[in-house]
């Protein structure tokens, strides 16, 4: 019964994250869920990544992103594709106004009292700034895929095995 469950589960959509990946035509997405601890009567957060086929490279790392299963897989690990770009990232919607927030501000709100006290020169205009990625391997290197970086001890070190 469980299984079939799980299986049926995956077969509709599911909402994740984009995460960096080094396939060339897919995007690995975060996919939370939920998990029941028995013993404890608990629900714990358990993370499921899937990567999903994405040759237009819709999704960049970091947007909120709607995947469905393949009716079969592409490899061994794309079983899944992206629909849609639900929230990019960086771009906050509250979901049920649909409006633009900038903090914890409507940024119509935010034009509006700019426009009754009068606007500064210092305030940065959302309609004017360039479109998320144009400093992609330039200066924003968040598409790459993260390391980890191990220390290397000195030779002489007195607590080495």
């Amino acid at each position: 019964m469980a299984k079939s469950l799980a299986e049926t589960a995956k077969k509709f959509l599911l909402l994740g994250q984009c995460v960096p990946s080094v396939k060339q035509n897919a995007a690995k997405i975060r996919v939370k869920k939920l998990e029941l601890d028995e013993n404890l009567l608990m629900y714990f957060r358990k993370d499921e990544y899937y990567y999903c086929h994405d040759p237009e490279k819709i999704c960049q790392t970091g947007d909120i992103v709607l995947i469905q299963a393949l009716p079969q897989k592409l490899t061994k690990l794309i079983t899944h594709e992206v629909k849609e770009v639900v929230y990019p990232f960086g771009d906050i919607t509250d979901p049920i106004t649909g409006k633009k927030v900038a903090k914890e501000r409507y940024r119509e709100d935010m034009d509006r009292q700019a426009e009754l006290f009068g606007k500064l020169q210092s305030t940065f205009d959302y309609n004017k700034a360039p479109p998320r990625g144009w400093q992609e391997g330039k200066k924003d290197f968040s598409s790459k895929p993260t390391y980890t970086k191990f220390h290397i001890f000195d030779d002489n070190d007195p607590y080495a095995i």
